[in-house]
């Protein structure tokens, strides 16, 4: 008992305080706009999208950006009429000669659909676009976006810029598992270490990633990270070990039109990567099993059946409760949520084993229709 309150403690005091101060929720000042505005591509991988595609297109075609901007949309064999929703959109606000739909050519071997859509739309830059816009099909961005992420990327010479978008939060389902989402992400990746260039932390939300065109030159494109099921991340790693700058923040107002029906739909959404994000690796598995187990689940435990070492318990409960609720308060939700997260962690871990569970089956990393990352038997 006194290992696993040591623990617990230790590893919430170095949370709260070693660890880029994950849990506060920046408000960052506007940044100083530059005199000269660059050219800027939005790219758009999209496949069965056609009930977000058409607010996305108009979001993004009524930008106040001063520069040149224009939307590339990649139809990735959608079975819903997504190119045609696309069109539609941009025909409504008078904007069809900056849309440009591809169709999506077949998936190559070793190629995740998404990332080979967004290398189909890399091959559909023109000369003066400096500036790659790499978002999804169900983001709703809020006016003035792209101006403030431009503005921000060019004052702090980065060369990745990136918005972790403000996704739904409404059903029962989406309130226990939605907020602790972004909280657990911005554990594995604190948004200060990302930006700094003497960390080697590098992660990024897939939503929304601004980032400029000779990197990606630099990188070879898409094909460095063509298998990858978590793209955004992968890309950020490879962006700083290319010695590149990252900034990361969270998005205010633009949002994920996406709603997660059901306990299932966010359950899979968890499952899909949290494999892949270990490696493949059954060592690593076991590792954060037993971590989650003493960090998140221990403390409650401790607290309620421990009559020696319930004031540890309490007070790594408290510490977990105090660092969540800033997450809480960000998705409006009653305070009364930062007491779950310890079952919301279980939650977690199911989802976390069942990946495992999945890609042994090779079912791993399925997404609309095709299954992605799964172990191929021999």
């Amino acid at each position: 008992m006194i290992w696993v309150v040591a623990f617990s403690l230790l590893s919430w005091a170095v949370l709260l305080f070693m660890r880029g101060e994950f849990w506060k929720i920046e408000r960052w000042p506007v940044p100083k706009e530059p005199t000269n505005w660059p050219a800027v591509a939005a790219i758009i991988p999209a496949r069965d999208e056609a009930d977000g595609i058409g607010l996305t297109v108009t979001s993004l075609l009524s930008q106040d950006y001063p520069g040149q901007f224009r939307v590339i949309v990649v139809d990735d064999h959608s079975a819903d009429g997504t190119a045609q929703v696309a069109q539609s959109a941009a025909a409504l606000i008078g904007a069809e000669d900056r849309l440009q739909v591809i169709a999506g050519q077949d998936l190559p071997e070793g190629w995740t659909g998404k990332v080979w859509a967004m290398e189909q739309g890399l091959s559909h830059l023109v000369e003066a676009d400096q500036w790659v816009l790499f978002t999804d099909g169900d983001i709703e961005h809020a006016p003035g976006q792209l101006r403030r992420l431009v503005a921000r990327a060019l004052h702090g010479n980065v060369d990745m810029a990136s918005l972790m978008v403000r996704l739904n939060c409404q059903s029962w389902a989406e309130k226990t598992l939605i907020p602790a989402f972004v909280y657990f992400f911005r554990m594995l990746y604190p948004f200060g270490l990302v930006s700094d260039p003497g960390s080697t932390v590098a992660g990024a939300a897939g939503g929304v990633m601004l980032v400029r065109r000779s990197m990606l030159a630099r990188l070879g494109g898409m094909a460095v990270l063509k298998g990858a099921l978590i793209d955004d991340c992968t890309l950020a790693k490879q962006i700083k070990a290319h010695m590149g700058r990252l900034w990361l923040g969270l998005a205010e107002e633009t949002r994920s039109l996406r709603v997660y029906a059901g306990w299932g739909e966010p359950f899979r959404m968890i499952a899909r990567s949290a494999y892949d994000q270990l490696n493949h690796s059954p060592l690593l598995l076991a590792g954060s099993v037993v971590s989650l187990s003493l960090i998140f689940l221990a403390p409650p435990l401790v607290m309620l059946f421990s009559d020696d070492w319930a004031w540890a318990g309490f007070l790594a409960w408290a510490a977990m409760a105090l660092s969540y609720w800033p997450m809480v308060k960000f998705y409006r939700q009653r305070v009364a949520w930062v007491f779950a997260l310890p079952a919301v962690a279980l939650v977690y871990l199911a989802a976390t084993l069942y990946s495992a569970y999945a890609y042994y089956r090779g079912k791993g990393g399925q997404w609309k229709g095709r299954v992605e990352g799964g172990r191929v038997s021999e």
